[in-house]
């Protein structure tokens, strides 16, 4: 045992004390990676965590919820309070406001203050309803007796706080919320004779779906019984696509990580044969060299791992922001939970960093072990066994490519594309493994071409890469791989924003769009007061409004959204798209004819719906069978959206308040004048009007504000490339003292010696942005037409964001060139005698 300690200390660990930089370049680089899929993961947790559809602790812990679409009819709680069991009852009024207009959308809750006041165990308040009392989280920083106004729907309301609301022992405080009593929140939220939902508690005893089947027998078959908290597990649900992808995303880092541990090892092998030889000849087993070498990938795992578990939680800081955002447009309102590096986490990095550390290193250690004495100690054979690999793996990889290919047109599982992702592994190894022989021949042929350039040092920089073509495919797979996932990501994300761009303009026709103020979400659907619709249609120099209600909905246990507009407006000032061989004007024709709808894309591939099926909706006391016309496209949100014609959704839901409106106006009105007659129409109302510039304009600062997060993880995949690209060409410095020290007394300059390492950073990055390209392009298919449609249901036509992808290239090719500043420094610096000494 004593004996392998000095063996590894003098093996392994000297040399990595003795070169502290690229040590500590390798560790970074580990730890870079697994702190973003911590980051990742934290944040996502942290953003998806807090619903406005889980606020037990208000109420105390119910069993179940009573909801329906459009509402519960306020009557239906008198039938059940009558049932001959101890059941509690819990209704409830759930909105969203604004203090002052400003900020972000607020949790608004009514709840039956009179009736949990008589209930010690369930208090939440000390004193009775007052009539503009409300009760605020401690996060909202008020304090009572202060007086706020609150933006609801359109128009602000005056309130007093009475209270602030404080977690029962043992819950956690959901400290950004607005409590009121239910009548008076019936009253600013316009749902007078309305319930969103009526939480309950079952006796003890019995199971809970023998008390739900009890309700469930009172109540129409539209309203609905479900276990509690079923509406965030559907988001939840919803969302698991989302995280999915980003957490693949996080792992091309850690994969990037891979490459780089395979190449520090592998040059740890090749600068020690000589040693290896030796204490092979002396009598060390095959086993001591191979766990020698897996030791000090153990190092650099256990090094990288810990930083990168504290990187990761600073890291998610910035991350739940961006995840968020995304969220809070995409998907559902929710409020982010707080960021816990709970020990899961801790230990899932640890683990990650170990497992990808060592699987790296498997390779390059057999090698060490396998190696007769002779060879080990003989310069050169290592790179020869290498170029004859290279040869066989050329048939690996084309076998590769033809796998990514079939399991790329392969269908999703359970609505993930798992196959598609296992294709993206496939495509990136068949590069990986192609990439020696791609080097090799770039290298023969731009030998002439390179010296006529840039000179003599330029050639022997190729002739050095090709000498070594082991460790130069390896950085070069490395940086090549985070460029492929750069531009695969950007190719993707500027397709789709050019596809949105072009959807807006076949959409949005109307000259202006009136909606009520505030931040805006997918699921929330704030409304304008029915009456000034009809005041806007009557303006001079209007032709037409266009009122739209939208009601959030459940459909097969996923969230979406139930919708009416007036078709015959649209079908005569818009260009809704359907989806090719549809009839449009046959389709909008149509629907205000019966129980017709249209669906949007995301809606009809997640729930597998084509033209002629037949959707059952719970609405107005039934099950409504509505008849599919069309499909069209839509880019709003995921959810996936039900249109019907506005009189039939008012003939199952009668309330006349819209969403928001279109206005459109007759050939040569002014629009100056038309905006001024509709602001002195609004009044004092909260109302947001913009118009179709703005609109289109806000719509694409939202777009690119969700993709940010994708920018981000990018960025930290090039990154940990451009820093092991920096210990590598430090190492191969160290490694090529004696050449250095030769060319110095052959009469070569200290600034021809720079100018070689710059070449050599400068042709990896040359060769690293190219194969990236090309295989960021193969992803980019995969991406756009697989993943992005198995995940999400959209179409996305494919477009080249051309000076992203050259402004992101030039940045990478820069970043690697000026990795090769400080090892040309070391490599300037060097004495030659004392080189040649050392030999």
């Amino acid at each position: 045992m004593s004996f392998a300690l000095v063996l590894f200390r003098r093996l392994i660990l000297r040399p990595l004390i003795g070169e502290p930089i690229r040590t500590t370049l390798t560790v970074l680089a580990v730890a870079l990676g697994v702190a973003v899929v911590i980051a990742i993961d934290l944040a996502g947790q942290a953003a998806a965590g807090s619903f406005h559809s889980s606020l037990e602790s208000l109420t105390g812990k119910s069993d179940l919820v009573i909801t329906g679409a459009g509402g519960v009819d306020e009557k239906l709680l008198g039938g059940l309070v009558q049932l001959p069991y101890a059941f509690d009852f819990s209704p409830r009024i759930e909105d969203f406001a604004s203090i002052n207009g400003k900020g972000e959308a607020l949790p608004f809750i009514g709840v039956d203050l009179v009736s949990h006041a008589k209930a010690e165990e369930h208090t939440i308040i000390d004193q009775l309803a007052a009539a503009d009392s409300i009760w605020v989280g401690q996060a909202l920083n008020l304090h009572p007796g202060q007086s706020v106004d609150l933006l609801i729907n359109d128009t602000p309301h005056p309130f007093t706080v009475a209270g602030i609301l404080k977690p029962r022992r043992g819950e956690i405080s959901e400290d950004n919320v607005i409590v009121a009593d239910i009548g008076l929140a019936q009253t600013v939220t316009r749902k007078t004779g309305k319930l969103d939902s009526i939480d309950v508690r079952v006796p003890p005893g019995g199971s809970l779906e023998y008390w739900r089947s009890i309700i469930q027998k009172q109540l129409p078959v539209s309203v609905s019984v479900d276990p509690q908290g079923s509406r965030t597990n559907e988001n939840r649900k919803m969302l698991t696509a989302f995280r999915w992808n980003l957490g693949v995303l996080s792992y091309i880092a850690l994969i990037v990580g891979a490459f780089l541990i395979y190449n520090t090892i592998s040059i740890s092998v090749v600068r020690r044969r000589t040693e290896i030889g030796i204490l092979r000849a002396l009598g060390i087993t095959r086993a001591m060299v191979a766990k020698g070498f897996l030791a000090e990938s153990l190092f650099f795992a256990m090094a990288g791992s810990v930083c990168g578990v504290f990187m990761g939680r600073l890291m998610a800081l910035g991350a739940v922001r961006l995840i968020g955002n995304t969220v809070q447009s995409l998907y559902v309102s929710s409020h982010p939970g707080p960021i816990a590096l709970t020990p899961r986490a801790v230990i899932t990095g640890i683990t990650l960093g170990i497992a990808v550390a060592i699987l790296a290193a498997l390779a390059p250690a057999l090698e060490a072990s396998q190696v007769p004495p002779v060879e080990a100690m003989a310069r050169g054979r290592e790179q020869y066994v290498v170029a004859a690999r290279s040869k066989r793996a050329i048939f690996w990889a084309a076998l590769m490519f033809i796998l990514a290919a079939v399991l790329s047109q392969m269908p999703p599982v359970n609505r993930q594309p798992v196959f598609a992702y296992i294709a993206v592994f496939f495509l990136i190894a068949a590069t990986s493994l192609a990439i020696p022989n791609i080097v090799a021949a770039f290298a023969t042929m731009a030998n002439r071409i390179i010296e006529k350039l840039m000179g003599v040092e330029a050639l022997l920089a190729m002739r050095s890469l090709r000498a070594s073509v082991a460790r130069t495919s390896v950085l070069t797979a490395a940086l090549a791989t985070a460029v492929a996932m750069m531009a695969s990501v950007g190719i993707m994300v500027g397709s789709f924003r050019e596809t949105v761009w072009l959807w807006m303009n076949d959409q949005l026709k109307a000259d202006f769009y009136l909606r009520p103020a505030g931040s805006s979400a997918s699921d929330r659907h704030p409304t304008l007061g029915a009456d000034l619709a009809g005041a806007v249609e009557r303006l001079p120099g209007v032709a037409a409004v266009d009122r739209f209600r939208a009601y959030p909905i459940s459909y097969q246990g996923m969230p979406a959204t139930l919708a009416g507009g007036e078709t015959s407006r649209i079908q005569n000032s818009a260009s809704t798209r359907f989806l090719p061989g549809e009839n449009r004007e046959a389709i909008l024709s149509k629907l205000p004819t019966g129980d017709y709808a249209v669906v949007s894309e995301p809606f009809a591939n997640k729930h597998n719906v084509r033209p002629g099926s037949t959707i059952d909706l719970p609405l107005a006391g039934a099950i409504r069978k509505f008849k599919i016309l069309g499909i069209y496209y839509d880019y709003s949100t995921e959810r996936g959206f039900v249109v019907l014609d506005r009189r039939t959704l008012l003939k199952y839901l009668p309330d006349p308040a819209a969403s928001n409106l279109a206005v459109y106006l007759k050939p040569g009105a002014d629009p100056n004048a038309v905006r001024s007659s509709i602001d002195r129409v609004i009044g004092g109302r909260a109302v947001m009007v913009s118009s179709n510039s703005r609109l289109r304009r806000g719509a694409i600062e939202v777009f690119d504000r969700t993709f940010r997060i994708t920018y981000a993880l990018e960025a930290v995949a090039v990154i940990v490339a451009v820093v092991g690209i920096a210990g590598a060409l430090l190492a191969m410095v160290i490694d090529r003292r004696r050449e250095f020290a030769l060319l110095r007394f052959l009469g070569g300059a200290q600034s021809q010696i720079r100018k070689i390492i710059l070449c050599e950073a400068g042709i990896l990055g040359l060769l690293a942005n190219a194969i990236g390209l090309v295989l960021g392009t193969l992803l980019s298919l995969i991406l756009i037409f697989v993943i992005n449609k198995q995940s999400f249901g959209w179409t996305i036509q494919f477009h080249w964001p051309f000076l992203v992808l050259l402004a992101a290239l030039t940045g990478v090719y820069l970043a690697t060139v000026l990795a090769g500043l400080y090892p040309a420094r070391m490599a300037t610096r060097m004495n030659p005698i004392e080189v040649i000494h050392e030999e």
